[in-house]
């Protein structure tokens, strides 16, 4: 929807995942939109050479967020909330669906 305006549809993949999910790593947003790593991690270092993401290592992970010192990043916030309304309730679904531990046995989804 945005890839006219961002000039690449990963981008706006990316950009999206890190609103809904506040932070995350370049495999895992790779692997939630069956996505080539490698796509993915340039749309990281630009979002993050263009200071709208940021990056902190974890252990041998590297973590992104948006950065919360970006000038626009409530008109950005606003701008992908209202992306999000456009996308199914099945996807929306996924993206919000922050589960990163394993649950107990027996316990319900």
């Amino acid at each position: 929807m945005l890839e006219a305006l961002l000039g690449s549809i990963n981008r706006e993949r990316v950009l999206l995942f890190l609103y809904t999910r506040k932070e995350g790593y370049a495999r895992e947003i790779s692997r939630f939109f069956k996505i080539n790593l490698n796509q993915i991690q340039k749309q990281l270092e630009r979002l993050e050479t263009g200071g709208i993401a940021y990056s902190r290592v974890v252990g041998k992970t590297r973590l992104y967020g948006l950065n919360p010192r970006y000038p626009f990043r409530a008109e950005l916030n606003s701008l992908l909330a209202r992306v999000l309304e456009f996308y199914s309730a099945e996807d929306r679904n996924q993206l919000t669906m922050n589960r990163r531990r394993p649950r107990r046995k027996g316990n319900p989804l």
